[in-house]
């Protein structure tokens, strides 16, 4: 994550109550959430071996639940094209594109079979009530949008979205920064941050209008 949460809390009144972070990785944010008493913390992790660290790392922390699944638009059976060189870190449902152009070392050699669901029907099926969570962090390299269309009902919940954005085609069909910014303000929220740390790449910080 290339945003700060101090910053953040300081300069936009970020507060999170509950956090479901999409696209968990190792967990690197979650000590973060868990020091600011963040009560109710939902991962989600399709990478297997990703989801064991995820599992092995939190097990003691009962705020903590991780989930090994990938969301989407659609209940459906996926495929993912993975890597091992970052770490997992930049493995997608997507092709890589010029992905593999400005990151060379990082070789997709890779390609594994993932459960995909939407975090609506997630809420649903679950029996859980999404109003726990006012926080979506989300690094599912250029999926994200598809993972919002799968998530109306339970954005109308949300405060805040700390999202990967792109402006390029990092990979085939991701969504650009003007994608995320025409269907997250249809429903409210605003881009307030950007940092383009990675050039065609960074994070973006969205807030909803009260």
């Amino acid at each position: 994550m290339l945003l700060s949460f101090d910053k953040l809390e300081h300069d936009f009144g970020l507060k999170m109550e509950g956090v479901i972070h999409i696209g968990a990785h190792h967990g690197q944010e979650v000590p973060s959430y868990i020091e600011r008493g963040v009560e109710n913390i939902l991962l989600f992790e399709p990478q297997p071996e990703c989801f064991d660290i995820l599992v092995d790392r939190f097990a003691e922390e009962d705020s903590v639940l991780v989930e090994n699944l990938a969301l989407g638009s659609s209940v459906c059976k996926n495929s993912m094209y993975t890597e091992t060189a970052n770490g997992g870190q930049s493995s997608s449902v997507l092709k890589p594109a010029i992905h593999t152009q400005q990151y060379p070392s990082i070789v997709f050699n890779g390609k594994i079979g993932i459960d995909m669901t939407t975090l609506d029907k997630y809420f649903e099926d679950n029996d859980m009530d999404p109003s726990f969570y006012n926080t979506i962090n989300i690094d599912v390299q250029g999926y994200e949008l598809e993972v919002f269309r799968g998530a109306e009902s339970t954005l109308e919940y949300i405060d805040y979205i700390i999202t990967e954005i792109n402006r390029a085609e990092v990979y085939e069909g991701c969504a650009k920064s003007e994608d995320l910014d025409e269907f997250l303000g249809g429903i409210g929220f605003v881009r307030k941050i950007t940092d383009w740390a990675g050039n065609t790449w960074g994070d973006a910080f969205y807030t909803r209008e009260k």
